[in-house]
């Protein structure tokens, strides 16, 4: 891991409590398993100001390109959860591969319990595309 622990920008930190405040709301299994997920993560990470974030590290409306086990390179978009459009690469922060890229940097190697078992996900590259939202929208 490049920066020893996954940073999370404040307000970003603030939109992921909310959202697992709302736990018992979502039917969904996987949303609630992901919100589980994410809050034991957020018990150790690097929270910093918008002007301290690291370029390199995906936030909310990051474009990742990924690297699976099977050799394939794709392109993503983290996204909250009412964004989320699969068919145009947009994925939920609180889909497993949504919440297990986030935090983590260029250049890391993550390895996530998935439907199919634990699999290893290279980052290759992270673009930062508007990182402003506003909470009040979910």
């Amino acid at each position: 891991m490049k920066y020893t622990q996954i940073i999370i920008e404040k307000k970003e930190f603030e939109l992921l409590r909310n959202l697992i405040s709302t736990e018992s709301y979502y039917k969904d299994k996987t949303y609630k398993s992901s919100l589980h997920k994410l809050k034991k993560e957020l018990e150790d990470v690097k929270i910093l100001p918008d002007n301290k974030m690291p370029g390199d590290v995906i936030r909310i409306n990051s474009n990742v390109t990924i690297e699976t086990p099977w050799n394939v390179q794709r392109t993503y978009q983290i996204v909250v959860p009412e964004q989320s459009d699969i068919r145009n690469n947009k994925i939920s922060i609180l889909a497993p591969m949504g919440l297990a890229l986030f935090g983590y940097a260029q250049g890391d190697e993550v390895e996530w319990e998935f439907p199919m078992g634990i699999k290893t996900i290279k980052i290759l590259e992270v673009e930062q595309l508007n990182t402003t939202f506003k909470l009040e929208a979910l």
